[in-house]
């Protein structure tokens, strides 16, 4: 019988992918750890807790706590890493940019549209003012589609036959799909029904013969056409004060599992998404919405939607009467400062007048920053690890930077 091994660990064929993905999945969280882990305040001498969330590479995740002072340290250190710099330069543009695609058989609509678009606060491309005489077409034109935000073409009968107007459609559309602009496709005198197969399924307004672009210039300006926004309902108001980071209906979503978890550990307990629906008084989108928000404390929300610990840890603090935060420090300092504090789980609870439900979220505080062994055991009855057993390094740096 042919076996694998990754990691020390057996690994049968049929799950090799699987293995693979976490081995994977653990050298990558590794790394961060060691590269910002090492980070330093060098005022107070606090070290960052690194919290890494995802089961696959698609949701990998990073979270860096600490104080704003190193938050800031680590957000600074990391700004010399180029790709990170490229996603933060990366921001909005201020002013919307707009490429105007036509035919000049249409100039005087392209004119048109060109100067209500210029004087209404968007900066718009149309070669008429940005090609001068004895400039190089395709430069400018490359210069224009570069740097615009919004590429507009003008859909005529004239214009979709023309190759250059389809040239410059195909280059917008691969700016559209690289996430580089919006593709802004508008209709004068053209059936929907004549639109090239690739324009179909776009929403492609109709000017009509006056002219009118004034939705358009709502659009790009991003002006919404809903209405005013009503009160809420009676029921979400509490929650939506509670200040979690989430949405008013993750926070529904995440406080009805803290209320009915017997042991805050995973699948405890298993609701279904119909069973969340009807107990939070969300819609059924809102509550597949409030799922996908919450989905790094889900293992699988198909079926049964399966809880993570990791839920617990973050979410006790809001809605019992202890903050998992507090009660994982001070169970640290004690492992650090006591040689003869117990490890065993049962032994640990009884210690400090604890239940499971209170103490499984603070072993999954820990082991979510990597501060502890992995005890992880199926059948330990109420408990989810047999053991807590800190690391040394880690746990001492944990409890030396809280204090």
């Amino acid at each position: 019988m042919i076996s694998f091994e990754i990691g020390g660990r057996r690994v049968k064929p049929e799950n090799i992918a699987d293995a693979l993905e976490a081995a994977m999945l653990e050298a990558i969280a590794g790394q961060i750890r060691e590269k910002i882990g090492s980070i330093r305040d060098p005022q107070t001498g606090e070290f960052p807790t690194i919290v890494m969330r995802g089961d696959s590479l698609d949701d990998l995740s990073m979270h860096v706590e600490g104080s704003p002072a190193l938050i800031e340290a680590v957000r600074s250190r990391m700004e010399d890493n180029e790709m990170l710099q490229e996603q933060i330069d990366a921001g909005d543009t201020t002013i919307p940019s707009v490429f105007l695609s036509y035919t000049h058989e249409n100039m005087e609509l392209a004119r048109n549209v060109a100067q209500t678009l210029q004087s209404n606060g968007i900066d718009t491309w149309w070669d008429q003012w940005c090609i001068n005489a004895g400039d190089s077409l395709r430069q400018k034109i490359d210069e224009g589609l570069g740097e615009c935000t919004h590429f507009l073409v003008l859909l005529t009968p004239e214009s979709i036959k023309k190759p250059w107007v389809n040239q410059e459609m195909d280059a917008g559309l691969v700016r559209r799909l690289n996430s580089k602009c919006r593709f802004l496709p508008i209709r004068y005198q053209l059936p929907a029904s004549e639109l090239p197969p690739l324009l179909s399924g776009m929403h492609a307004p109709e000017i009509g013969d006056d002219g009118d672009i004034s939705q358009l210039v709502a659009d790009i300006h991003g002006v919404t056409r809903k209405p005013p926004i009503g009160p809420k309902p009676e029921s979400f108001a509490a929650i939506d004060e509670t200040q979690t980071g989430y949405s008013p209906a993750a926070n529904a979503v995440a406080k009805l599992f803290v209320q009915q978890s017997k042991h805050g550990k995973f699948a405890d307990p298993q609701i279904s998404a119909e069973d969340i629906a009807e107990q939070t008084g969300l819609g059924p989108e809102d509550t597949q919405d409030a799922l996908f928000e919450l989905s790094p404390f889900f293992k699988d929300t198909s079926i049964h939607v399966l809880v993570k610990g990791t839920l617990y840890a973050e979410f006790d603090r809001y809605w019992m009467d202890w903050d998992t935060k507090d009660d994982a420090l001070r169970l640290a300092a004690d492992i650090m400062n006591d040689e003869d504090f117990p490890s065993d789980c049962g032994e640990i609870a009884e210690h400090y007048g604890w239940d499971a439900r209170r103490l499984n979220p603070v072993a999954t505080y820990l082991h979510e920053r990597d501060l502890i062994m992995d005890y992880k055991v199926m059948g330990n009855g109420d408990f989810d690890m047999m053991r807590i057993v800190g690391k040394e390094g880690p746990l001492r740096r944990f409890v030396k930077s809280r204090r």
